[in-house]
């Protein structure tokens, strides 16, 4: 699923926003494909909602993963009150994270639902639900309202991992919006300067190299002014 979003959806990003396959080509040759990982980084940055399920799902898919190899096999006699401290450290950092880009709103949402997901993990193997050495369901039913709480959560888990998150990361590349910065600046092809609309490729001496929106093609501009605007143009469920 993860190789699938860091190949995938930078493509989709490029295609969609500049245009077409040819400007998708065309930007990545300028921008290097060296700084394929800038533009992933850039929608996480920008888009509160997919970095919030990311953090979750991420957070909820380690904890099971290490718990299922062994990890719930070292803490088994370990106070709950402990475990439900450690478990914590990770929602803690990751909810930091994205609140410190995305407001403390989100960083509180990211947060707390990464350790809600993750004491329903806990609470499997506490139970006998879940061996302790291979994370494999023992058959035990849900008796208690932990156990089905627990239920719940891994259900939710799941959804979270396999729908929520790429329909989200889809989502964000089909919005229209810039993942790096938008300039004003001064170009010249060979008949006059004249400003333009550049999407930021990369730097280059006093200036960038963009993606000019008016002539659709790779330029390089100087004296620069940000524009605040991010809004290429409309979203796939508006251009359909």
């Amino acid at each position: 699923m993860m190789l699938a979003v860091v190949l995938a959806l930078p493509a989709l990003k490029l295609a969609w926003t500049l245009g077409g396959g040819d400007a998708a080509r065309d930007a990545l040759i300028a921008m290097g494909p060296g700084n394929w990982a800038d533009i992933l980084i850039g929608m996480f940055l920008n888009e509160a909602l997919l970095a919030t399920v990311l953090a979750v799902t991420v957070s909820r898919a380690s904890y099971a993963h290490f718990a299922a190899r062994g990890g719930a096999l070292r803490h088994r006699d370990t106070p709950m009150a402990v475990t439900a401290a450690t478990a914590a450290v990770v929602p803690a950092a990751l909810g930091t994270v994205v609140g410190a880009f995305n407001g403390l709103g989100w960083g509180l949402t990211a947060g707390l639902a990464s350790y809600v997901m993750r004491v329903g993990v806990m609470v499997d193997y506490r139970t006998g639900r879940r061996e302790h050495t291979t994370g494999r369901r023992t058959g035990t039913q849900a008796e208690t309202v932990p156990q089905r709480a627990a239920d719940v959560l891994w259900i939710a888990g799941l959804l979270l991992g396999i729908v929520v998150l790429p329909a989200v990361a889809v989502a964000a590349a089909l919005d229209g919006r810039s993942w790096t910065s938008v300039e004003t600046c001064d170009v010249n092809t060979g008949s006059g300067t004249h400003r333009a609309r550049l999407v930021e490729l990369t730097r280059k001496g006093n200036g960038i190299v963009g993606w000019d929106l008016g002539d659709s093609e790779v330029v390089h501009g100087v004296n620069c002014a940000a524009d605040t605007d991010e809004s290429i143009r409309p979203p796939w469920w508006r251009d359909a």
